[in-house]
């Protein structure tokens, strides 16, 4: 396949996603924490090639990059992050904005604009669930910029803010009659465009994702001296409870639920100590709320048998995101796209992982669209996908966002 079409210019789109590759880069990967130095450095290289592409771009108060075209007339936009997870992969969230800076172009050289673009801050989570996109949409307080802390470093956001030159900035809010619709291009983070031999996902929906922390609590004793019959071990009790977890979660689990046990710890950890205190952090997702709460029921029940053992167990529920369906419309336009450019080369298919589309699907028409993440990796510095697979993928995008502007 040709790298340049009459569509979009893919040598043009290769050259910035491999550019912005360098800011930050560690290892095949990179490192860019929200609002660090190095991510403020790309959000303003950013700017700089919003204003090459014609658009007008500002950074607001949260760190949201938004580049608008001129002209009043309705608009689709485009998006995605380009911050990272800590030391990991290149394109999660890089490539859905470089698609929208060359789809821009694109529109501008063809129809005379209609499409603005946006990097939305945080979607990594340092700081927040999701906040640059959510601010967008009206769902973040100054309350709760108050409360944010950075999960790793416990900065709080509004030092990170003032460090990165942002202090007292307003926040963009979406302007109501100004979009058309939202669409997100993104790696697939999975392997099953790879595995099915195909080139191009059509998304569906979007899983809900809710984690909690499970805190038991028993007694600390010395591991030599304290005889089992009258122990109170918090670890053990944990580790049960996990155990319960997983029979009974395939019972009731959907074709595509998942859930993870993301983190044990035991207090105070000592080989010489039985622990007195254990926490583990439990996650589940996915695209049927029924199942969602059929599965948050089983777990209130597993920790309500668990508080029958020895220990004190308390389930504390971390966040809670509702599964979002992508509009059907946009699904069909990026089909008949995927169909035209790749026959018989596409799928539709759910997203296991969250997104900043199920916040714009808030508040406008929502799609996204997937291209192969090779041997399925995301969040690591193996993290690629082909060069043929994302040129190809900003094809589709570029194709179904003329025929939404086209009515």
């Amino acid at each position: 396949m040709s790298l340049t079409n009459a569509g979009i210019d893919g040598g043009r789109l290769l050259a910035d996603l491999y550019r912005l590759r360098q800011i930050g880069t560690y290892l095949t990967g990179v490192h860019r924490p929200t609002l660090s130095e190095v991510d403020m450095q790309a959000r303003h290289w950013l700017c700089e090639r919003m204003r090459d592409a014609g658009l007008e771009p500002e950074i607001d108060g949260i760190g949201n990059v938004i580049g608008r075209g001129r002209g009043e007339a309705p608009r689709v936009l485009l998006g995605s992050h380009i911050e990272s997870q800590n030391h990991a992969g290149w394109l999660d969230g890089a490539l859905g904005v470089m698609y929208g800076l060359e789809v821009a172009r694109t529109m501008t050289e063809q129809r005379g604009g209609g499409v603005d673009v946006a990097a939305w801050a945080d979607e990594e989570g340092h700081f927040g669930s999701f906040l640059g996109s959510r601010s967008f949409v009206g769902d973040v307080s100054e309350a709760d910029i108050d409360a944010a802390r950075n999960r790793y470093t416990d900065q709080t956001l509004r030092q990170a803010l003032a460090d990165a030159g942002l202090a007292g900035r307003p926040r963009a809010l979406v302007e109501p009659g100004r979009y058309l619709g939202y669409l997100e291009a993104h790696i697939e983070q999975g392997d099953a465009l790879e595995a099915a031999g195909l080139r191009i996902g059509v998304v569906t929906g979007i899983v809900g994702n809710w984690t909690f922390r499970i805190s038991v609590t028993g007694v600390q004793n010395h591991a030599g001296t304290t005889r089992m019959a009258i122990r109170k071990d918090a670890g053990v009790a944990l580790v049960r409870l996990a155990t319960a977890i997983e029979r009974r979660f395939p019972e009731i689990a959907g074709p595509r639920s998942v859930w993870t046990v993301g983190r044990i710890t035991l207090s105070p950890g000592s080989p010489s100590i039985v622990p007195g205190a254990a926490e583990m952090i439990f996650q589940f997702r996915d695209v049927d709320p029924v199942i969602l709460d059929a599965l948050h029921e089983a777990l209130r029940e597993l920790v309500a048998e668990a508080n029958e053992g020895p220990c004190e167990v308390t389930l504390e529920a971390l966040s809670c995101t509702i599964p979002k369906e992508m509009d059907p419309d946009f699904q069909d336009a990026l089909e008949r796209a995927a169909a035209r450019l790749a026959p018989g080369m596409h799928q539709r298919m759910p997203s296991g992982a969250g997104h900043d589309a199920q916040q714009l699907a808030r508040v406008m028409p929502s799609a996204m669209l997937f291209v192969p993440s090779i041997g399925g990796i995301s969040h690591h510095v193996a993290e690629n996908t082909t060069d043929e697979d994302i040129v190809l993928g900003c094809e589709v995008l570029a194709a179904a966002v003329g025929e939404i502007l086209a009515g």
